[in-house]
C-alpha cells in the first residue's frame, strides 16, 4: 500500500458511518453504511431493506467518510473506489462493527455485508481559518 492509502484507511478508522455512491437504474445516489478496515480493504456493512446493495454488487462504487462534523480544527475525507462484492463476514469482522441498529426508517434492521478492494484512494484535508458557523436563507 501506499503511503497515501494507509493515511485514508487510519483516517478512515477514526469515524464509523459513510457514504456509499453508485448507481441504480442509471440514477446517481448515496447510500449511509457502517465500515471497517481489513487488510487494506474497506467492508461495509448496510440494510438489505433498501435493496443498495444490489445495484452495488460487482459495481464500481464509491466509498466517502469525513469529519466534518467534528469540532476537530483539521478536518478530512477519504474516497475509496473500486468494484463492492456482497461477502460473508468473519467473526473477527463481525466484531469490529458492533451492534447494528435495531431499526431503518422504521423497519428492522437487516444487514447486509460488501466488501471493496480500492482501486483509487483519495485524502483531501482542510486546515485554517475554518468559518463553523453557518447562515441561512429563506
Amino acid at each position: 500500500m501506499s503511503p497515501e492509502e494507509l493515511h485514508a484507511i487510519e483516517l478512515l478508522r477514526r469515524v464509523p458511518y459513510g457514504r456509499v455512491a453508485t448507481s441504480m437504474r442509471a440514477l446517481p445516489f448515496l447510500a449511509l453504511a457502517r465500515h471497517i478496515a481489513v487488510d487494506g480493504e474497506v467492508v461495509l456493512r448496510m440494510h438489505a431493506g433498501f435493496g443498495h446493495h444490489h445495484a452495488c454488487n460487482g459495481s464500481v462504487v464509491s466509498y466517502g467518510a469525513d469529519n466534518f462534523n467534528s469540532r476537530d480544527p483539521h478536518l478530512w475525507s477519504v474516497q475509496f473506489t473500486g468494484t463492492a462484492r456482497i461477502v460473508e463476514p468473519t467473526t473477527a469482522e463481525l466484531e469490529l462493527f458492533g451492534p447494528g441498529p435495531h431499526f431503518v426508517d422504521g423497519a428492522v434492521f437487516d444487514p447486509v455485508y460488501m466488501r471493496i478492494e480500492p482501486q483509487l484512494v483519495t485524502v483531501h484535508t482542510l486546515a485554517g481559518n475554518l468559518d463553523r458557523q453557518y447562515q441561512h436563507v429563506l
